[in-house]
Order: C-alpha cells, then sequence, then structure tokens
C-alpha cells in the first residue's frame, strides 16, 4: 500500500506548483470528425493504493474547489460536530438551494445558536436552474443560506461555537477551525498543502495533487465503521440529493453504483471512490462541466465498475438540427464506455 495511505504517517511533501501537463481525456465528436478536445487529468486507484491509471499530470498542485468538501466535513466531526444524516451531508454539499437546503442550513445554524447573520459565504441565488429562475420570478433577493456552500459555513459556524472559538473570523485561514481543517486534509491527502487561497463561497482552499485527492477519498470510504470519515461517507450516500439536489448527477450516480461517494467541484473536477478503496479523481483542464461526468463515469469503468450501470453518464448528445449528430467521448485510455 502507498505509504502515504497509512493512518498516522507523516505527510510527504507539498505537490509543486506548476503549469500542469495535461493529455486529451475527451473529445466532443460532431457527425464522425472531432471538432473539439478536452484537455485534462486523470487517476484511478486500485484497491490498495497503487494507480492502475493515469492520464495527465496527477502529482502538480491544483485546488479540487468544492470536490474538498467530505474532507472538510470529516475534519469538523474530527473537532466535535455533532451531525449525522441529511444535515451531515448538507455540511459536505454543493446543494442547488432547494427548500430542503435552506431549511437544513437553518437548523445547523438553530442547533449551533447563531443566526443567518453569522454566516459569512457570499449571499447568491439558488445554483439550481429551475429553482433559481423561480425566485427570480418571484422577486427574492439573493441570500446567503441559498448560495450552494451555506450547508458548510453552517455547520463550520457549529463547530466553531462548540469549541469556543471566535465566530466573526471562522473562514480565516489562521482561525482555529480552518487548522483544524488543514490538518485533516494534509492527514487524508497524505501530503503537506502547497498554498492556500480563498474558495468562491469565500472559504479557504487548499492546494494538493489529483492523486492526492483521490486518496482522501478512498480513506473515506474504506475507513471503520462510526469514524468521522464513515459518518460522511455513510451520511452523502444515504442522502444523496441534500448532499447536491435534484436531478443532479452526483445524486443519480451515487443512486446507480451501490457504495459509491463522489462528488463534484467547479471547474471541472471529480472525485469518487467505493467501499474497498477503488478511487478515481478527475480534472477538466479548461473547467468544462460537459467534460466532467463522462470523463468520470469512464474513469470509474477503467476501476472495474459494470459499465452498465454507467451508461447514462456517458454524456449528452451534440445536436445539430434537433438531432443527436455526435457526442462527449472519452479518449481511447478511457473507452470502456464507448459501443
Amino acid at each position: 500500500m502507498n505509504e502515504a495511505v497509512v493512518c498516522g504517517s507523516a505527510p510527504a511533501s507539498a505537490p509543486v506548483v506548476r503549469e500542469p501537463l495535461h493529455a486529451p481525456v475527451a473529445h466532443l465528436v460532431r457527425g464522425d470528425v472531432i471538432e473539439g478536445i478536452h484537455y485534462g487529468s486523470v487517476v484511478v486507484l486500485t484497491a490498495d493504493g497503487s494507480v492502475a491509471l493515469q492520464i495527465g499530470d496527477i502529482e502538480a498542485a491544483f485546488y479540487p474547489r468544492s470536490a474538498l468538501k467530505p474532507v472538510q466535513a470529516v475534519a469538523m466531526l474530527r473537532a466535535g460536530l455533532p451531525l449525522d444524516g441529511e444535515l451531515l451531508s448538507l455540511a459536505a454539499a454543493s446543494h442547488s438551494g432547494e427548500e430542503r437546503h435552506l431549511a437544513g442550513t437553518r437548523r445547523i445554524l438553530e442547533l449551533a445558536g447563531v443566526t443567518e447573520d453569522h454566516l459569512r459565504n457570499v449571499p447568491d441565488l439558488p445554483f439550481d436552474p429551475v429553482v433559481r429562475d423561480a425566485w427570480v420570478r418571484e422577486g427574492r433577493l439573493p441570500s446567503r443560506p441559498a448560495q450552494n456552500c451555506s450547508g458548510k459555513h453552517a455547520a463550520m459556524l457549529y463547530t466553531a461555537k462548540l469549541n469556543g472559538w471566535s465566530l466573526d473570523d471562522y473562514p480565516d485561514p489562521g482561525h482555529p477551525l480552518q487548522q483544524a481543517i488543514t490538518e485533516t486534509v494534509e492527514d487524508l491527502t497524505g501530503q503537506r498543502i502547497s498554498q492556500v487561497t480563498v474558495d468562491g463561497c469565500g472559504a479557504p482552499l487548499f492546494s494538493v495533487s489529483l492523486h492526492g485527492l483521490a486518496r482522501a477519498a478512498a480513506r473515506i470510504t474504506t475507513a471503520a465503521p462510526g469514524t468521522p470519515e464513515a459518518r460522511v461517507a455513510d451520511a452523502m450516500r444515504e442522502h444523496a440529493e441534500m448532499a447536491s439536489g435534484s436531478g443532479r448527477d452526483v445524486a443519480a450516480l451515487m443512486r446507480a453504483v451501490p457504495g459509491l461517494l463522489t462528488k463534484d467541484g467547479f471547474e471541472g473536477v471529480q472525485l469518487a471512490a467505493l467501499p474497498d478503496g477503488r478511487a478515481t479523481a478527475v480534472k477538466i483542464a479548461d473547467g468544462a462541466d460537459r467534460a466532467r461526468i463522462p470523463v468520470a463515469a469512464a474513469a470509474l469503468a477503467r476501476a472495474g465498475v459494470d459499465p452498465a450501470a454507467l451508461a447514462e453518464f456517458a454524456g449528452e448528445p451534440v445536436l445539430g438540427g434537433a438531432k443527436a449528430v455526435g457526442s462527449i467521448r472519452p479518449v481511447r485510455a478511457l473507452d470502456l464506455l464507448i459501443p
């Protein structure tokens, strides 16, 4: 087993900050001609943590964006956060802004004994386009609970409150909460963090490698029952719509593949891991969302998931005159889903 995966071992050195050496991972094919190429990087890990497949640059520093939320949720449980079930799933979510997500966020705030005014994420409209359009028609304004990271921020407030830490500055990288999260990121990824910046929601964002992100996902899904890692995995799998939303591909993928934990992130990031430790992580270089799920599904097939269970995730058709004339196709190294 890879030494960096062993619990309690010292983290390896931080990944190098460089221009990633991405490679082609998917083709946009229209009428049997390759019209566009999506570059990126992919890693597939076996159950023992070894690399079964790598495309592109899996060791360069990059930002996992919201794909890191399960790791952040583990850190908060380690720091005493008492959530489980749907509220824990929401704490690790990039939610759609449905009413159940807003109600869950407010419930976490209520348990913490704080209010929406304590949230430091940016106000926004709901992420789901249908829900967002309804808000606009009703004249509702952007709010902090509606923003897709509000569950995480509410959980951060709850964790800080339980530990007697200051609340106003909980997103500050030097805050005790963020230091605790830093330690967990380095523990689960098995490597030091290269750089810290600010994510879109205002919380700290940690730079690791794609390989490290896959290791973290495997650590979470293979943890012993009752541990913080297992609690996060169980909550997200059992309450997949709270971790994403109705109609979202993240929830559908977890429903389609028994035991799968998966999480998306902006700029074309996806992690996925199975209970036996097989794991994948994907980064689409240009951040294009249309390539994220087809490439992730193909990587899961290469990890041993039945391609038939993944058929619906092979990508949306490319249309011409309202008819399907092509598709997004993973490159030949990821071709198990190609008919």
